[in-house]
């Protein structure tokens, strides 16, 4: 029987060539059997050309450049949230399948707005929500699944790092949409609406803010799902909050911990922890959610994160802002 022949290469463009887009690059380099980059884009000519030398692609200062004649398949919007509405609906709109970067838009009616170009238009639109990507959280909503740990009562989440924030975007309410609560925040509420299922009420207050921006950089997010969990995300540039877990999840039968280095669960009436994951690797949770991406669009697997489900996480943080605002307890709607 003869072999069966390897599909041809994905062809991709890459909008945006700041930070983030590096680790894209690094998982696309990773991924060579199925994707093949054909063009970045960034308004930064030296910028679009120094990465296009460095992977031997085309360069364009002009994302429409990338629908000249049939060169890409499917793009990646990289580029700053306030940006993302445009560029993806603009692709959506010609037929082309878009891997936006978190959080998928700095608005709900933006964020509707891609949703339903890439419904109307009957192409994949996928938010880049690099944590459900991560192997030991996959794990993890299988071990919460299963029921081992019984009734799950309280989700804890901390991203807190020093960083100085002062001079890049991240910080600029106009570009960003908001502070630490959208830029990290957006992660938290993915990952716990991964695991625990809808997020129903939000309360989110801000901390001092330290590095004087205008925007805040120090949070706190509690919330409560549909299943009744409660919820408590700690968020900050400006502390060191250091844990061995980014993610704690207590049941009425047991605990679960995912971890920088390992993740592990213990049931209750058991001593001995279990271990069942070796921790955060940025490059691996890229390339897994771009190889799902791929494969979604040949239509050989399905999105891990739909466009309806990236929605819902745009209206957690809009109601979380809400709640900061009026100092106390928000539906998401």
């Amino acid at each position: 029987m003869p072999a069966r022949k390897a599909a041809t290469p994905m062809r991709f463009g890459l909008i945006g060539c700041g930070r983030i887009s590096q680790t894209h690059l690094q998982a696309l380099e990773v991924l060579k059997d199925l994707c093949r980059l054909e063009a970045v884009v960034d308004t930064r000519e030296e910028a679009a050309t120094s990465v296009a030398n460095q992977y031997g692609c085309k360069a364009y200062t002009d994302y429409r450049r990338l629908l000249d004649g049939d060169q890409v398949d499917v793009v990646i919007v990289s580029t700053p949230p306030n940006t993302h509405a445009e560029i993806a609906t603009y692709f959506l709109e010609n037929k082309k399948p878009v891997l936006c970067e978190k959080p998928l838009a700095t608005s709900v009616d933006d964020a509707r707005r891609m949703v339903d170009a890439a419904a109307e238009n009957n192409v994949l639109l996928m938010m880049a929500s690099k944590y459900r990507y991560v192997a030991d959280t996959i794990k993890a909503k299988g071990i919460v699944e299963s029921g081992i740990l019984g009734e799950i009562i309280l989700f804890e989440n901390v991203f807190c790092g020093k960083v100085d924030m002062r001079d890049r975007w991240n910080a600029s309410k106009e570009v960003g949409g908001g502070g630490v609560i959208v830029d990290n925040g957006c992660h938290s509420v993915d990952i716990a609406r991964f695991l625990l299922g809808p997020i129903e009420k939000v309360q989110a207050a801000e901390g001092k803010r330290v590095q004087k921006l205008p925007v805040e950089d120090t949070a706190r997010i509690h919330f409560r799902t549909k299943s009744d969990a409660m919820g408590m995300v700690d968020l900050s540039w400006s502390i060191q909050k250091e844990r061995d877990a980014y993610i704690e999840i207590f049941g009425t039968e047991g605990v679960l911990s995912i971890g920088w280095q390992c993740s592990k669960y213990r049931q209750s009436e058991k001593m001995n922890w279990v271990t069942f994951g070796k921790g955060y690797n940025k490059v691996e949770a890229f390339s897994s959610q771009i190889r799902n991406f791929v494969q979604s669009v040949r239509g050989k697997e399905m999105p891990l994160i739909t466009a309806e489900d990236a929605l819902e996480s745009v209206k957690v943080i809009d109601a979380a802002y809400r709640s900061v605002a009026m100092n106390t307890w928000v539906d998401v709607g």
